[in-house]
């Protein structure tokens, strides 16, 4: 007796539905492409615990002839194609007619179904794949109501696999997402548990049905972008170089309004964005593709996912060259709105040294005539000027060692002020302000200037407040963190020292340039570090001791802040609410695709807990899969310290730079930010004297 046999077609289907339904995502998707292909108007979407116990879609669209019922739920039964020549011209999203004897064989299945024609719908129940009682008339409005419960009912196996309810829920949100973007002209609806996760309008604007998913804010930097010809044409939105994900998951790619994934789409899209975005970092764009049915095989990819085109060389180089094209005839700026805590900065237009420290500000140098003849214009206007700064200078009496630093060239020469051995001397009665040392005798502090005001210098051990501290203070959580350092050690030096020489009896010291860099000694030689990164590392390894030992401080909010997100950013977060909460965020499920932040780390308190959320939840969907929980959590302490560390472009006071140097010492790896770049560059005194030609 041979072995080989002919399988049922229960079997056939539920091995079907093992490629084709996978969660309620796939259900979810199949019932609402039906839907769409039917010509539906609107569709609604109801669930409950994510679809397992219930999925249930209605839409209004032209509905099922009762002697067409039955048809529907048999294995590769369907309308929408005739014969095998017209699988290379499909214009529908489906046409292999095993969706619905798919799902109807692992659920608990019934269909409604009304045509315009008859003033009478028509029922079929179908348990497991065993229709009940057969098709039975029934009232309803035109179009097609589904409902499947107790998916994977028949298959413990299968139904064992499935996540969370708020993870089955964020495949289900993805999946409405997808459709929706390809058709905006369709009403869409998701509900779960009677709450409304989405009711998405028909609209005419594209950006608005993007909004609708990803806010206002991204939609008002999309570019739009187009090309078209007679094969094929292109259109949609890139968003502005400066809006950038931690993955791909934004990138939307749209061929005949059929969602797909393709390697290459992407490929062409990192290109045009390479050198606009940093490593690392993935762009957002929503592109629609229409192209003859013909050039393009849809008919490779069980879920109809991925595609295979005739030229694809033809579509990547479209896509590369309109957005390369684009991109060079676009501002791609970067503009920075004006912040109104701000103010006090000195790098403002509105920074006042007067208003912040009490320190009157010197009068501005007048325009001089420097035309010869005028020299004596020159001289008087100079003197004037000098006899306005003195008072001030003087008001502040000997507390401050402060001396007007003036030049030495044709002004000071028409002003008949000197310059001998270095210290400043002037006719001007008022001389007794004192003499300028440029450099300070050795063993005496440093002199700093004071930002943005050239003609005062001030020492650096004073404790007198100054721009630079209120700066610190506008700084919100950075500097909260950098007055936080213990700065009670005395010598932490850059590496090793040698017995006996200066960088074991002298304090680290550091002088900070562009306000981004610090510049110290240590026995080696000349040393510069990357304020950002060496904070960030200090910041990482404090964080993850405070973690081990039972949680980060938290902030309760007074007022609990919601914040949306994708379906799957909050089914992600909500997850993962414990670990989130023992780093100090505290979140709770509004409904739908928001949640709601009841706590938050004291250290952040400063920033906003959208972007923090926004960027966790990043971390969360890329990581999950690759990562254990260990090393996800890692990588949510990395963006909690950069996101808390001092930025390129803060002014630290010498207390704050002095502190960030003594740290290198206390903690592991200091050489190295938590991400792998560098936090310090040593340049040796041999390379110095070589370069100096000293030897």
């Amino acid at each position: 007796m041979g072995k080989i046999h002919q399988l049922s077609a229960h079997v056939v289907n539920k091995i079907a539905a093992g490629e084709v339904i996978e969660r309620p995502a796939s259900v979810v998707k199949e019932l609402v492409e039906n839907s769409l292909d039917a010509g539906a108007t609107r569709v609604d979407v109801t669930l409950r615990q994510g679809g397992v116990e219930l999925i249930r879609v209605a839409d209004n669209g032209f509905g099922i002839a009762a002697e067409d019922i039955p048809l529907a739920i048999a294995s590769h039964a369907t309308s929408k194609i005739e014969g095998d020549e017209q699988l290379f011209s499909v214009r529908t999203l489906g046409f292999r007619g095993e969706a619905l004897a798919s799902i109807a064989s692992v659920s608990r299945f019934r269909l409604e179904s009304r045509t315009n024609e008859n003033d009478s719908g028509h029922v079929l129940q179908v348990v497991g794949g065993t229709i009940e009682e057969g098709v039975l008339p029934c009232g309803g409005p035109v179009g097609t109501r589904i409902e499947v419960n107790d998916l994977f009912f028949n298959t413990p196996v299968r139904r064992k696999f499935l996540r969370t309810t708020s993870t089955e829920l964020g495949h289900v949100t993805e999946a409405i997402t997808r459709l929706a973007l390809a058709f905006p002209q369709v009403h869409f609806v998701l509900r779960h548990q009677e709450r409304t996760v989405y009711d998405l309008p028909a609209t005419d604007s594209w950006r608005d049905r993007i909004a609708a998913f990803f806010g206002r804010e991204l939609a008002e930097h999309l570019i739009w972008v187009d090309q078209y010809d007679e094969e094929l044409q292109l259109e949609g939105f890139v968003a502005d170089p400066s809006y950038t994900r931690a993955n791909a998951r934004l990138q939307y790619y749209f061929l005949n309004q059929r969602y797909i994934r393709d390697r290459s789409l992407q490929h062409a899209l990192s290109e045009a964005y390479r050198g606009l975005i940093m490593t690392g970092r993935y762009p957002i764009a929503f592109l629609r593709l229409e192209m003859p049915p013909h050039l393009v095989d849809v008919n490779v990819h069980p879920t109809k996912l991925e595609v295979r085109f005739q030229d694809g060389g033809k579509v990547y180089s479209r896509i590369l060259g309109t957005l390369r094209n684009k991109f060079l005839t676009s501002n791609l700026t970067k503009s920075v709105p004006l912040d109104q805590n701000r103010s006090q900065d000195p790098r403002s237009s509105t920074f006042s040294p007067t208003a912040t420290t009490g320190i009157p500000m010197a009068p501005a140098v007048p325009e001089l005539p420097w035309d010869k003849h005028d020299s004596a214009d020159a001289r008087s206007a100079i003197r004037v000027w000098a006899e306005q700064l003195t008072p001030s200078v003087a008001h502040r009496g000997d507390a401050f060692p402060i001396a007007p630093v003036i030049d030495s060239g044709p002004v000071a020469a028409a002003a008949g002020i000197q310059v001998v051995s270095g210290t400043t001397r002037t006719d001007s009665p008022h001389s007794s302000v004192g003499a300028m040392h440029p450099f300070p005798p050795v063993g005496q502090p440093a002199l700093e200037t004071v930002a943005k005001t050239p003609v005062m210098t001030q020492t650096l051990g004073q404790t007198t407040q100054s721009p630079s501290a209120s700066i610190a203070d506008s700084r919100g959580a950075s500097s909260e963190m950098g007055r936080a350092i213990d700065s009670k050690s005395s010598t932490i030096p850059i590496a090793p020292p040698v017995a006996g020489s200066a960088a074991t009896t002298r304090r680290a010291m550091g002088l900070q340039i562009h306000d981004r860099y610090l510049v110290c000694e240590s026995g080696e030689g000349l040393v510069v570090i990357d304020q950002h990164a060496l904070h960030e590392r200090i910041l990482y390894e404090k964080l993850r001791e405070r973690v081990g030992k039972g949680g980060l401080e938290q902030q309760q909010l007074l007022v609990p802040e919601p914040v949306e997100l994708t379906g799957q950013e909050a089914a992600a977060l909500l997850e993962a609410r414990d670990m989130l909460n023992n780093l100090g965020v505290g979140i709770e499920d509004f409904g739908g695709a928001t949640v709601v932040v009841n706590s938050y780390p004291a250290m952040l308190r400063h920033f906003r807990p959208d972007q923090l959320l926004k960027e966790l939840a990043e971390l969360l969907l890329t990581g999950k899969k690759q990562l254990a929980q260990e090393d996800v959590l890692d990588q949510l302490l990395h963006t909690m310290a950069c996101k808390a560390a001092v930025k390129a472009g803060d002014r630290l006071t010498p207390d704050e730079v002095t502190a960030l140097l003594d740290q290198r010492g206390l903690i592991q790896d200091w050489h190295h930010c938590p991400h792998g770049r560098p936090t310090t560059l040593v340049f040796k005194q041999s390379e110095l004297d070589r370069y100096f030609g000293r030897i």
